[in-house]
């Protein structure tokens, strides 16, 4: 079953990919027209630019030029190995689509590791990022302390298991630590998705087990980021728990939060109108 936007978009149609210039594929998506959104997708197996933000892009795609890039060795972009902090692989890809759209500075939009690449995006290169919306993010490559919630999280815990054994039933407890909603979270059409998604790039998950994601923390530098920020967060986020985005505005005094009650790990997807109220007027309002 193949996933629809809204608009009647899909995930073949509105595809693309280009070369960087280390000769690695960066495929991705680009909808609409007018300011540039780059946008960043969550982590774990299976996961795509556009699974994650497809009920979404319809409605942001009126008023903006939606890129919605596959990260590294996930969906169509890789595979590359590598040895450094696993966020600044991301970023750099993202600035390397930016380079070959020749878009010089965009609003990014980010869930999970996705949201995480923009804050160490806003970091890296400040002149490339003039608007951020995060959420089900930590700041830190390796993640951030917690103070209340356990660590590693239910989450975390079911995606290492999930990348160790990639099974159809191992990828629905996967699903069901990440989704607040059970009958979403059980939908046969998600869980083939995911696990044909994962199961179907080999070269992918090669990369993957012999790239090492140095860890890095990010907190001593959150407050070089100027820009606005917006964090929508789930209430029932099993993976990066609500605790993370209260941390996060004590580190960005610029950063307002929004918390979305009966939502998991993949806000955009499990809530696609809650979450679009919340972050379209953000990013109308520059």
């Amino acid at each position: 079953m193949a996933f629809v936007a809204s608009n009647g978009l899909t995930e073949e149609g509105t595809g693309h990919t280009f070369q960087d210039s280390k000769g690695m594929t960066i495929h991705y998506h680009d909808v609409g027209e007018g300011a540039p959104v780059i946008f960043l997708h969550t982590y774990g197996p299976g996961s795509t630019a556009w699974l994650t933000w497809h009920k979404v892009v319809g409605e942001f795609s009126r008023y903006f030029r939606c890129v919605l890039m596959d990260m590294v060795n996930y969906g169509k972009s890789g595979p590359e190995v590598y040895n450094e902090p696993g966020h600044s692989v991301q970023s750099r890809a993202a600035r390397a689509l930016m380079d070959h759209l020749g878009i010089e500075r965009a609003m990014y939009v980010g869930n999970s590791m996705g949201g995480t690449t923009c804050l160490v995006q806003a970091i890296e290169a400040p002149e490339r990022v003039s608007r951020i919306v995060l959420g089900g993010s930590h700041a830190s490559t390796g993640g951030d302390p917690y103070i209340i919630a356990n660590f590693p999280s239910e989450g975390s815990r079911s995606t290492r298991e999930t990348y160790a054994n990639p099974t159809r039933e191992q990828f629905v407890r996967y699903l069901r630590a990440h989704l607040h909603d059970e009958e979403m979270a059980t939908d046969p059409a998600l869980v083939d998705y995911v696990h044909d998604t994962w199961n179907g790039a080999p070269a992918h998950q090669e990369a993957q087990n012999r790239s090492v994601s140095v860890s890095h923390s990010n907190l001593g530098l959150l407050h070089q980021i100027q820009v606005p920020v917006r964090i929508v967060h789930g209430r029932f986020d099993r993976m990066v728990t609500v605790e993370q985005a209260l941390m996060l505005m004590g580190y960005m005094p610029q950063a307002d939060l929004v918390v979305l009650n009966r939502t998991g790990h993949w806000a955009p997807y499990e809530r696609p109108d809650a979450y679009t109220a919340v972050v379209l007027p953000f990013l109308l309002a520059e």
